[in-house]
């Protein structure tokens, strides 16, 4: 009897031992709430979940990421907004900042960047460096880190190679007015609409093309309703993971130092998910019967350059016009 309950001792002993190790682990001095739109098969969540196991690394679990894809924390503007009240801790968002910091509209000005080389000269210099101070002055949301965006590119029932072969298409872009005056710009009829309406509209000949990034033309089986991936590749953006300004104040250096360290890696492995995954859904779609049509990116680029300029806000305009002589 004395040795059975001797046992049962132990184990109890064993068992409270090892469940306060596991408290011990899990039990964080600081939980950072990620926010964001993509979902579980996109690399921003993959890279989220990268930044999320290496800030519990480099800082001995004190540090927590939860990761909420899919806009299960909110919308991306609410989602801003609760950074700057106090209520979530990191999102990952883009040109939308622009609303408070209008160097943020960079991110995404057609044919500004002529590669995904000259994209990231562009994001980590000098100029990306003025745009995250202006960002983190204006909008109190800090970037730590930034990813890739697909390109933009224009999908039809026939090739097109030149902004002359648009020919008055009606063509489905989002209601953002420099898009609408740079297809204009280029001979397209450019019509608003949301992208839930696009499947349809295409179905019925509403539209005859539209332009988004391959992981969206996927997405949404657009290949069901298009047989033409012509690669305009008009847009080349980037978006950035951000952390709100007053939480990243009340780190301390050395906790700063490692989130700014786990955003690193996280850039990095974001950057080869990538590019695998653009590599992947091209093989999809080409497999499900479209057609990628090489352009002549210079016509479309030269065709807009004007429109595009006009369009943007003074503030940056001779930021762009730089770009576009690089």
């Amino acid at each position: 009897m004395i040795t059975l309950n001797r046992r049962r001792f132990a184990a109890l002993a064993v068992a409270c031992l090892t469940a306060a190790s596991a408290m011990g682990a899990s039990a964080a001095e600081l939980t950072l709430k990620l926010g964001h739109l993509a979902n579980e098969q996109n690399s921003w969540h993959k890279a989220s979940l990268k930044f999320a196991e290496e800030l519990d690394r480099l800082t001995e679990g004190r540090i927590a990421v939860e990761v909420f894809p899919n806009d299960s924390l909110g919308r991306e503007m609410d989602l801003i907004n609760g950074m700057q009240l106090g209520t979530v801790e990191m999102t990952i968002t883009g040109e939308s900042l622009q609303n408070w910091a209008p160097m943020a509209a960079l991110l995404a000005i057609p044919y500004a960047y002529q590669s995904l080389e000259h994209m990231d000269e562009v994001a980590g210099g000098e100029i990306g460096k003025e745009i995250e101070a202006q960002i983190v002055e204006r909008a109190q949301v800090r970037p730590i880190a930034y990813f890739a965006r697909g390109p933009r590119n224009l999908t039809a029932n026939h090739p097109i190679t030149t902004p002359a072969e648009l020919n008055r298409m009606r063509l489905r872009v989002p209601n953002v007015p420099l898009f609408v005056d740079t297809w204009t710009a280029l001979g397209a009829q450019p019509t608003p609409m949301a992208f839930s309406e696009v499947f349809t509209s295409l179905q019925n000949g509403t539209i005859g093309g539209q332009e988004n990034p391959l992981a969206l033309i996927q997405a949404a089986s657009l290949n069901e309703v298009q047989s033409h991936v012509n690669q305009t590749e008009h847009v080349r953006s980037w978006i950035y993971l951000t952390i709100a300004e007053q939480v990243w104040q009340r780190l301390p250096p050395e906790d700063q130092a490692h989130v700014l360290e786990a955003a690193r890696i996280a850039q990095e492995f974001e950057r080869e998910q990538f590019l695998q995954d653009e590599d992947a859904i091209r093989a999809d779609l080409e497999a499900k019967g479209m057609t990628f049509v090489e352009v002549d990116q210079k016509a479309f680029a030269d065709g807009s350059r004007d429109a595009v300029i006009k369009s943007v806000d003074d503030s940056i305009r001779p930021v762009v016009e730089e770009l576009f002589n690089h």
